[in-house]
Parts: C-alpha cells; structure tokens; sequence
C-alpha cells in the first residue's frame, strides 16, 4: 500500500520505474482520482497558486497562461488568476489576497511591482516572475532571452548580404530595448560592420512610430537596404512608409520585426520576425515555482528563453523557421506543416 500511495503521489521516494509504470496503469484502469483535500492536509499545502496577470487581453499572456496550466495540471494545483490592469495597487491587493487563502505560491506575469523582496513581504511565499525583468531582481524570473533574438534577426538579414541595417527601437528604460540594440551591435561587430548611430532610431511599440522611424531612414544619403524593427507593429509601420516611398519589401527594403504577432503573418508580405517564446515561459515559470515550494534548489538567476526566427516575405527569405546557436554561429533548419501556399511558417 505504501509504494502505491509513494507511485501516485510521485514522491522522492525511490521506486523501481517497472513498479511506478505499473501502479500508474492500474490507477488508470480503474479510474482512481487522489483524494487533494487529504493529501493538502498531510502536506500542510493548499496544492492553490495564485498568478497576477498584467492583462489577460495582452497578445503573449494567453500562451504565457497555457504553459503555465500545462504544467500546473501535471503536479495537480489549483491556479486563481487576478487581472491586475497594469496597476500597481490591484497588483499588491492581489498579493494580499492570495496569502489570505495561504497559496503555496504566486506566478507575476508582466508584473509592474519591480522588487522580490516586496512580494515576499507582502505574500511570504515562492514566487517567480514572467515576462519582467528589472534592474533590481537578481533572481527568480524567466524572460525571453532578447539579446539572442536581436542577434537573430539582424544575423539572418547580413547573410543575406546586406550591410547597411536600420533598428527602429523600442522606447529607452526598457530592458527588451536595451538586450535588443546589444544583439544589433553583437551581429555587426561580429560580420566587422561599423556601428552607425544615425541608423538607430527610437519608437514607442506602436506602427506610427515604426513609420516615422523609417521615413527618416529611407530620407538619409545612403539609406539602409534593411531594417531590424524591434517589435512587428513597428515593422508593420516600416513597410508602410516604404511602400509610401515607391519602394519594393523587401526587393528595395527587407523588414524584419520582433514578437510573431498573430498579424505577422497575415499582412503582406508576410512580416518575417523574431517569435516570442511564450508557451516555454510559462511552462519553465510554473516548474521552477513547483520546485521552490518543494523546496528544491534557491531561487536562480534570471532564465533566459530563446526564441526562434520565423521567416517570411519580408526579407525576401524562404517561408521556415530556424533555430540560432550562437556559439556556432550557425542556423538549424525546423520545419512545420503548414497549408499550400498559405505564406506562413
């Protein structure tokens, strides 16, 4: 009786995998369902975590959401969720309300509250963020790693052979702007191109800025036969000055953005872009918060997640994805199903 109870519950117990599998199908033939409410009271756990959602409407949060459940049902919690609207006192109401129903941990995602301690003080709990990074939280958080994708991007368009590449950045203060202009300048020093300030040009997220941005490109004595957009609205916006200008995406001017937004891949051309690692964010956020209330390891530092790069019509490349490896400087061609003719990886 006792190894079963050890198979169900998946303890650290060790057990002979051969006994574990076998417990395991029985359970399933016979339908059994443990019993939580008794388990959480062996435990001392209420098997509950409670996630802060930035804005559940937001275009990465849903996926984010989905990862983070796929793990969650594996271990058996619960997840309360509370949309916190981007303001700072629901977001701490929240925190308070979950440590009253005694969570056994909490999962931020895109959260404004920029200290761990803070959290910890106000939850006393594990807890991991998403999708946030800042200056002051040296640890427990899983972002997507933006450095790496903005060598990416700009690493895809010179082995297409351009040389002159124009970024259209997000606003200054922010952490995916800052990694984003590093993977720029990594790629050309890296293919021994000069750094051109004049090229880089900052905007706010949103397509106009994308297009004022790139009118000021296309307008310089040499104008730039690329341009890197780092995030796909202002990409969207960068196509649509060119196209203004008379000229060809991207057999004038090859575009490339950041995100995959759902857009990306329906406007024309197709906007070849940097994904997102949404799904892995979460899935990662939700494993580490079960091991830290497990009480496995220390809380790490930052976890990073590649993203892929998915290319479309706007670079003039071919319609797939591909994985970059940095450290060997080389691509790794992924291939997905996709219909005929559709234009989208």
């Amino acid at each position: 009786m006792t190894t079963a109870s050890r198979a169900l519950s998946n303890a650290d117990h060790p057990i002979a995998e051969e006994t574990r599998q076998a417990v395991l199908d029985a359970a399933r033939e016979l339908g059994y369902r443990p019993n939580l409410v008794a388990r959480s009271l062996r435990t001392d756990r209420t098997l509950t975590i409670g996630i802060v959602v930035e804005n559940l409407l937001s275009p990465f949060n849903p996926l984010i959401m989905q990862g983070i459940q796929d793990v969650l049902d594996k271990h058996n919690y619960l997840s309360i969720t509370i949309n916190s609207y981007w303001d700072p006192d629901t977001e701490i109401a929240a925190i308070q309300t979950f440590r009253a129903r005694q969570i056994d941990g909490i999962l931020l995602v895109e959260s404004c509250i920029r200290s761990s301690d803070e959290v910890f003080r106000l939850a006393g709990v594990p807890h991991v963020f998403v999708h946030r990074l800042f200056d002051s939280l040296a640890s427990g958080s899983v972002v997507p790693d933006d450095r790496q994708g903005g060598r990416l991007a700009v690493h895809h368009l010179i082995g297409l052979g351009h040389r002159r590449i124009g970024f259209i950045n997000g606003p200054e203060g922010w952490d995916a702007s800052a990694n984003r202009l590093r993977g720029y300048r990594d790629e050309l020093t890296a293919a021994a191109i000069p750094f051109d300030d004049q090229l880089v040009l900052v905007g706010d997220w949103e397509v106009r800025s994308g297009y004022d941005a790139a009118r000021t490109l296309i307008s310089c004595d040499t104008r730039p036969t690329a341009v890197f957009a780092a995030n796909d609205l202002m990409a969207l916006g960068a196509i649509y000055a060119a196209q203004e200008a008379g000229l060809d995406v991207p057999g004038d001017l090859a575009v490339v953005g950041y995100d995959d937004r759902d857009m990306a891949g329906f406007v024309r051309p197709g906007i070849t872009t940097v994904q997102m690692p949404c799904q892995e964010m979460g899935r990662r956020s939700a494993q580490l918060l079960v091991e830290l209330i497990d009480g496995h390891g220390d809380r790490p530092a930052p976890i990073l997640i590649p993203g892929k790069l998915v290319v479309r019509q706007s670079c003039g490349g071919s319609n797939e994805p591909w994985d970059f490896e940095p450290e060997r400087a080389s691509f790794t061609r992924v291939r997905r199903r996709s219909c005929p003719d559709s234009g989208q990886a």
